[in-house]
């Protein structure tokens, strides 16, 4: 006599917001893999090229920055990727290209156990029923070090970078979530990775989600 199976788990999600510096690409990555996850950082931009037809590089040109969005009044115009191979060039707007990004990160959301960092993702998953989100910070000196290794630019180079690319993620998720960037409380757990590294970084992340998330 069979007896009946246990229902499978919903996939579920974890989604890192993350300074730039703090490690928290590796630390996805990583946690990935651990987990058994599949993990979306860029990959998610030509993920969203793929299902919509538009160049990857168009995406990837508008990733996680809003400077653009005064700059240009809220309209661009990407090339298009014709089956056939023809191109053309059509207005689409900084919002339309969000909701494509939006839709391809629930898409795969839906279907399997997923590590997302960045791309407000946090926000696009938010009614996912088994979401764990998850901020990354990091002491400075530890964040430019690893953006001059990363880059191969001088430290001075490097704290502006750092500036400037924290003011880049925030403009773009305060915009698009109405939520504020790195703020503890729109967050299940921060981390600082200075004080415990990329490997225990992972660990503390899977014992939380081990906790929350069953």
């Amino acid at each position: 006599m069979n007896t009946p199976s246990s229902p499978q788990p919903s996939p579920f999600v974890i989604n890192i917001g993350r300074q730039l510096g703090s490690g928290g690409s590796a630390i996805g990555r990583a946690l990935a893999e651990a987990m058994g996850a599949r993990y979306y950082d860029k990959e998610i931009l030509h993920l969203a090229a793929q299902e919509s037809g538009f160049s990857p590089e168009f995406f990837e040109r508008h990733d996680e920055r809003k400077g653009f969005f005064h700059s240009l009044l809220g309209t661009i115009s990407p090339v298009l990727n014709i089956s056939g191979g023809d191109f053309y060039s059509s207005a689409v707007s900084d919002d339309k290209l969000f909701q494509l990004q939006a839709e391809a990160i629930r898409h795969v959301a839906s279907e399997c156990d997923c590590v997302f960092v960045g791309r407000c993702a946090d926000y696009v998953l938010r009614d996912h029923p088994r979401a764990l989100n998850v901020f990354i910070t990091a002491d400075p000196a530890d964040r430019i070090r690893r953006i001059c290794d990363s880059m191969q630019v001088s430290p001075a180079e490097a704290e502006k970078l750092m500036h400037q690319g924290d003011a880049d993620r925030a403009a773009y998720y305060n915009f698009y979530t109405a939520g504020h960037w790195g703020a503890a409380a729109g967050y299940h757990l921060c981390i600082n990775s200075s004080v415990c590294g990329i490997e225990g970084a992972v660990e503390i992340i899977k014992d939380f989600a081990r906790r929350k998330l069953g």
